[in-house]
């Protein structure tokens, strides 16, 4: 009967573990996407630096 009960705990904590990795990877994902976010909007905001130091220039 006492197995029964440790495979049980076992089990559960199997479960979690992967539950907890689900969450993980889901948190890094959108970490990831919100890096690239800033990224690009970092690059934008450059290229907007840039076009304006141009036209700066040619005045």
């Amino acid at each position: 009967m006492g197995i029964w009960l440790e495979l049980g705990i076992f089990g559960l904590v199997f479960v979690f573990a992967f539950w907890q990795m689900h969450d993980v990877r889901k948190a890094q994902e959108q970490t990831r996407q919100q890096r690239a976010r800033e990224k690009a909007a970092q690059q934008a905001h450059e290229a907007e630096a840039s076009k304006a130091e141009k036209a700066n220039e040619k005045d």
